[in-house]
């Protein structure tokens, strides 16, 4: 495996980049910065690797793996046909080219486009299928990424593959589902560090409790899944088995994680979320109206929850009444527990009666925007 230091970028939604930002430094990234859309760092192949692996916040990672200047189409031919595509593809992979111009005498993307795929395919890349006629091309495919800016050419690609949200053990998927990631970087926002309690009384498919039960365990979220990365020229499977073994040891944890819904069949595929996880022993599920839910006897912590606001599920008139009565459940069954909500309307937030302040901006996530609001523990 070389040794070579590429540029890391870490995608993360708008607005929560200093979320992610403070997660790589905690796990020992090399001075994480924020930029529009992600956090930056630097590493070589086993930074790569273990941002796949450990990060919770991080939607992608992607690579910068070289690149060179251009000024003209035959410029770009010639140089893409030289680079050293060998150094990270295997000939016969699957790749999709993605290009974007700015600021620059190539101004055609399609144009560009075509060059690179040409030099890639000299090389022995496989173009995916779909990839220049506009079609959706090959999932599987690696994505590499080409920006034009100023006459220099960038060159990126994705180690990830399928978007980290997807875990590997989220089967079931309830109605207007919160990705892993986002979840993730809201519990951090709540300030949840994996020493107290999470309790979440719209639980869904579980996505909240199984994250937070995760964190408090030490278990890597990308223990069960696989990554483009273990396709590429500079992959070590030994090596990677040895990084993955580690990260799958956790730690003992002597708390409990629970959720509850009034929608029985969201409670069974929460279930089963938790035992693929192997996080069942510490994250139970269990069918109850808003009214009823309550935490287990022990000491407070965190409820988080992602109601329906209306934007996808529900009449949102009548949500005020059940965010109403989400307010009163909390103050009768959850005294000296924070709250965070998560909403599109701030209006649904202040109708639970809390005291919720908003935490930053809204974020994009399935078409709306979303805001987490806070509350300072129940007196």
């Amino acid at each position: 495996m070389t040794d070579n230091i590429f540029e890391i970028f870490l995608q993360a939604p708008p607005g929560l980049e200093t979320l992610l930002a403070d997660e790589a430094r905690e796990k020992g990234f090399d001075a994480p910065a924020t930029v529009p859309g992600g956090v930056t760092t630097r590493g070589g192949w086993n930074e790569v690797w273990r941002a796949n692996l450990e990060l919770r916040g991080a939607g992608r990672v992607l690579v910068r793996i070289g690149g060179f200047m251009a000024f003209h189409l035959a410029q770009l031919d010639k140089r893409a046909r030289k680079f050293a595509w060998e150094q990270v593809l295997r000939s016969g992979e699957t790749v999709r080219v993605d290009v974007v111009c700015r600021r620059s005498k190539i101004y055609h993307a399609g144009a560009a486009k075509q060059r690179i795929e040409t030099a890639l395919e000299a090389f022995g890349a496989v173009i995916a299928q779909g990839a220049e006629d506009g079609e959706e091309s090959d999932a599987s495919a690696i994505a590499i990424k080409v920006r034009i800016e100023d006459n220099e050419v960038l060159i990126s690609l994705d180690s990830s593959g399928a978007p980290l949200h997807r875990r590997g053990t989220k089967q079931f998927v309830g109605k207007a589902p919160m990705r892993e990631t986002l979840a993730a970087l809201f519990l951090r926002a709540c300030g949840y560090d994996g020493r107290e309690p999470v309790y979440d009384p719209m639980c869904g498919s579980g996505t909240f409790v199984l994250e937070a039960a995760g964190i408090a365990a030490g278990r890597a979220p990308g223990l069960t899944r696989s990554f483009a990365f273990e396709r590429l020229a500079s992959f070590d499977a030994e090596r990677w088995a040895r990084m993955r073994d580690g990260a799958a040891s956790g730690r003992a944890t002597g708390l409990r994680f629970a959720g509850s819904d009034r929608d029985a069949g969201a409670i069974s595929g929460a279930r089963a979320n938790a035992e693929r996880a192997g996080l069942d022993d510490i994250a139970s599920f269990g069918h109850a109206a808003i009214s009823d839910a309550a935490p287990a006897d022990g000491p407070p912590g965190l409820v988080i929850v992602n109601p329906p606001y209306g934007g996808r599920i529900g009449n949102k008139k009548l949500l005020y009444r059940l965010h109403g009565a989400l307010g009163e459940t909390l103050r009768r069954n959850f005294r000296g527990w924070r709250v965070g909500i998560v909403t599109s309307e701030p209006g649904l937030a202040r109708a639970t009666g809390l005291p919720v302040t908003p935490w930053g901006p809204a974020v994009p996530h399935g078409g709306l925007k979303i805001t987490l609001f806070t509350a300072p523990p129940i007196g």
